[in-house]
């Protein structure tokens, strides 16, 4: 992938009306952790999505509203509990794709569990609502661990025997580790995209390495922006795969851009947003030389795997 691609996704008809370019839902915050929902919420906006609605304690709701009047808030009066999940799980029929998990802390498992296995929607799975699950857990599913996170994920799914080889692997060799090991997760239609020094986004038949990004993107917050990135491109193409890589693509490219025009590491997370709103203005790539453009192009690879047809299975 590339910019010119990214840019495509976020194309949409001249006769658009509000909403017909996505919606999102957000679910998570507290009152530790108010910006991630901010973050995420702003980054599916300037995905391309049209309308985001963040669904977070009553306190954390006001706080967002005051500092992004561009997103909708559900308060949420009481805790995240499981009788609230079994609510959001109706609530989310009415959106194209839903976020869960930045900022809710560990206190709400239950309420992620319950929503995460009874959701049919769309969803990007991020950060806490990772760290109870097991594979078999999700179906229709983006979930953006970093290597931490997997391995919870792995432990939980009886799969700690993996942890030695990956650990001692380079990104391909993991790759094609969990594709052979998460068939089941593959399969039930859903996206691995694995953070790290080289992101690693994993389909029931493709792999896509991406390579943007830098060291200044272990910063607070560049993950909520990632996954806000995630379900804006998920609300708008309904396309598990090519949003997450896209997501992970221009994430790591504003941040290599900004680590220039910082000229260091002393970017933050909102700096990503705020220079996400120029992607229509960078890299030009129609008015440069071809051999920089496949350079770019380069930085994200994508590999497919043959499927054999269910005629020749025996």
């Amino acid at each position: 992938m590339n910019l010119n691609q990214v840019k495509k996704l976020m194309e949409r008809k001249k006769t658009s009306r509000k909403g017909e370019n996505g919606r999102s839902l957000i679910i998570g915050g507290s009152e530790e952790y108010v910006g991630a929902v901010a973050l995420a919420g702003l980054a599916a906006l300037r995905a391309g999505c049209d309308v985001v609605t963040v669904a977070t304690p009553e306190k954390v709701a006001w706080a967002v509203n005051k500092y992004a009047p561009d997103l909708i808030t559900q308060k949420v009066k009481f805790a995240f509990t499981v009788k609230l999940a079994k609510e959001m799980v109706k609530n989310a029929d009415k959106f194209d794709a839903t976020l869960i998990g930045n900022g809710i802390t560990r206190k709400a498992d239950k309420f992620c569990s319950y929503f995460i296995k009874k959701s049919p929607q769309l969803k990007v799975v991020d950060a806490d609502a990772l760290k109870s699950m097991s594979f078999k857990d999700f179906q229709n599913s983006i979930i953006t661990p970093h290597e931490t996170e997997l391995e919870m994920l792995l432990v939980n799914s009886h799969k700690d025997f993996l942890l030695p080889k990956l650990r001692q692997s380079n990104a391909k060799e993991k790759a094609e580790i969990l594709q052979g090991n998460l068939r089941y997760f593959l399969q039930n239609n859903n996206v691995l995209l694995l953070k790290g020094p080289t992101d690693i986004i994993l389909s029931r038949n493709k792999i896509a390495y991406n390579r943007t990004g830098n060291q200044g993107m272990t910063k607070a917050g560049t993950g909520d922006v990632l996954a806000g990135l995630a379900v804006g491109f998920l609300a708008k193409t309904r396309d598990l795969f090519k949003s997450a890589v896209a997501a992970s693509y221009i994430n790591g490219f504003v941040g290599d851009q900004l680590l220039k025009k910082k000229k260091g590491y002393a970017f933050i997370a909102s700096d990503i947003i705020d220079d996400l709103s120029k992607i229509s203005t960078m890299g030009a790539f129609k008015t440069v030389p071809k051999k920089i453009v496949k350079k770019n192009i380069a930085k994200v690879s994508i590999k497919k795997k043959s499927v054999p047809s269910k005629s020749k299975k025996k």
